[in-house]
């Protein structure tokens, strides 16, 4: 059986810790499927569209590793893609008690499909794509934390 590892989120940009997480499971999985929101009630700064353009130009180096966009429940798409993890990052105990409560619900609705989770390095647990949002709407400089071709694309939408 082929481990196939869907790692979802709105990646509204993705910044360096998605890459990190990203690089980790591509040594772990037979496939990740990066899957990108729609997620309108985050209010992203980027279309789908967007995201998943950003997400394949800064992924393509990583042979194993596919992005695609959903608007469905999450585990219908890894169903429909006979994925058999839910990939997700974990950054601070924060973080944990909502992954905890999705992970369950998840299980509920998919048991074949197991959650698992990953730190980013240390350097990026401080990382989300909300606060790079906020920094770069405020005129702040957040090319250390997303990937070139993402700080353009922010520069541009945000002008």
């Amino acid at each position: 059986m082929k481990n196939i590892a869907v790692y979802p989120g709105t990646f509204d940009p993705i910044t360096y810790g998605h890459v990190d997480l990203v690089e980790r499971a591509s040594h772990l999985f037979d496939k990740i499927i990066v899957a990108v929101a729609a997620n309108e009630n985050k209010n992203p700064l980027f279309s789908l569209e967007e995201r998943v353009g950003l997400c394949a130009h800064v992924l393509k180096k990583y042979q194993n590793v596919e992005v695609r966009g959903f608007e469905s429940l999450l585990t219908d798409f890894a169903q429909q893609h006979q994925a058999n993890i839910l990939l997700r990052g974990l950054r601070a105990v924060s973080d944990f008690d909502y992954e905890f409560q999705l992970a369950s619900m998840n299980r509920c609705l998919a048991p074949k499909i197991e959650s698992l989770f990953l730190m980013p390095a240390e350097n990026y647990t401080y990382l989300s794509s909300r606060l790079v949002r906020e920094i770069a709407s405020l005129g702040g400089d957040v090319k250390q934390f997303v990937p070139d071709v993402v700080f353009e694309a922010l520069n541009k939408k945000l002008k």
